[in-house]
């Protein structure tokens, strides 16, 4: 009797075994769905919210508004194909224009919140004549005001030779000089050196008499000497969630990303590091022209924790308006600088002196000095040492830094 029952539960287990782990079973029919469906991670799917340039959505219920949202900003990539650019005669940027594809991503944010408006959205058969002189923009054609010729070749003038990487503010210093020439675009650029927001030098590049010129403002900062300070994440969330937000140029070491969002402690992100074709939009009429357009459109972001992100990045923002700018202070003041100590930038009136212009100082004038007899500027001078103490360890082997 024993025996019996002991067959027929060995009959039992095998069964429940071979239900949940046989090759038809629960557990091989639930891992083929998840590889099946090639559903991609972008977003986390928990109950929790996700933020993208300043809009806030639920990662569940909102998840195709998300997607919509991220494939309507433009996504600046790799090339390869596109005329002759430099000495070396580069028909590609890859593996070298990947912080030039950021900062084209940026901008672009800008001109399509500027002239479209934050509640654009894009699809395939878009059409739009506002939308296409924008997009043209970008094309890598030498004539373009923002292909990858024109950044490169002004970035000479930085000491930057073409397909040399370059760095956050290199790229933002060189789209300040490029959107001067596009009257259209109506932008104008400030970068915030030194970590500050110098109120004087954004009104005299903003005010035009009574009226204002609508402002990207590019604030690049150095939160970390090899990785970020976490003591910053929380003011750079705040600063993604701001309404004026227009994402941040950065990424991870030796690699740069554009950044438009995030989700509890990850990052979004656009990567530029797909290289595709060369080709141009024209009206978008063609079939060539249409599946050019798809070309700068992602609509899966993806996700890097906060942690490695690399500390050198640029936090950007868009006041279209002098009230919009005077509210993103106060909320910069109130709900961002006040989030870390030190705070992720400064604000400052008036641009401190610069020390290295000399001319420019009215140094007093040194009382002159009866020196004592048998004294000269090339007299020696003894160290003296006091025996039986060890120096201050403190001092000489100090390797504290101050993060910016």
């Amino acid at each position: 009797m024993l025996v019996g029952l002991s067959d027929q539960l060995a009959r039992i287990m095998e069964s429940v075994f071979e239900a949940y782990l046989g090759p038809e079973g629960v557990l091989a029919s639930a891992v083929g769905q998840a590889v099946g469906s090639g559903e991609p991670e972008d977003i986390p799917r928990r109950n929790t919210n996700v933020w993208v340039l300043g809009r806030r959505y639920n990662a569940i219920q909102e998840l195709e508004l998300i997607r919509r949202d991220i494939q309507s900003r433009l996504w600046c990539t790799y090339r390869h194909g596109f005329s002759p650019l430099g000495e070396v005669q580069l028909t590609s940027d890859k593996g070298w224009g990947c912080m030039l594809r950021c900062g084209q991503m940026v901008l672009a944010q800008a001109l399509i919140d500027l002239h479209l408006g934050r509640d654009w959205f894009w699809t395939s058969e878009c059409r739009d004549a506002t939308y296409l002189e924008i997009v043209k923009r970008f094309e890598d054609v030498r004539n373009s005001f923002y292909s990858i010729h024109q950044i490169a070749l002004t970035g000479e003038s930085q000491n930057k030779a073409v397909g040399e990487w370059l760095g956050p503010n290199t790229v933002a210093q060189i789209l300040k000089k490029l959107v001067r020439f596009d009257d259209w675009s109506s932008l104008a650029v400030h970068v915030a050196m030194d970590s500050t927001v110098v109120l004087d030098d954004v009104y005299s590049s903003c005010r035009e008499g009574d009226n204002w010129k609508p402002l990207l403002l590019i604030i690049p900062l150095r939160l970390g000497i090899t990785d970020i300070n976490p003591l910053y994440v929380p003011a750079l969330k705040r600063c993604l969630e701001l309404d004026s937000s227009c994402g941040m140029i950065g990424g991870r070491p030796n690699q740069a990303l554009y950044f438009l969002g995030y989700v509890d402690d990850e990052v979004l992100y656009l990567d530029p590091h797909t290289t595709q074709r060369t080709g141009v939009v024209g009206q978008k009429t063609a079939a060539g022209e249409q599946e050019y357009d798809e070309t700068y459109h992602q609509k899966h972001a993806a996700r890097l924790s906060f942690s490695a992100m690399d500390p050198s990045l640029a936090v950007c923002f868009l006041c279209k308006t002098s009230d919009s700018f005077e509210a993103l202070l106060t909320k910069f003041r109130e709900e961002v600088l006040s989030l870390c100590s030190p705070a992720l930038f400064e604000i400052s009136q008036a641009r401190a002196v610069d020390w290295d212009t000399t001319e420019d100082i009215d140094w007093p004038t040194m009382p002159d000095i009866d020196w004592p007899a048998g004294t000269s500027d090339s007299d020696s001078f003894a160290i003296v040492e006091e025996s039986g103490r060890d120096g201050d360890a403190g001092c000489s082997g100090a390797s504290g830094s101050a993060f910016i």
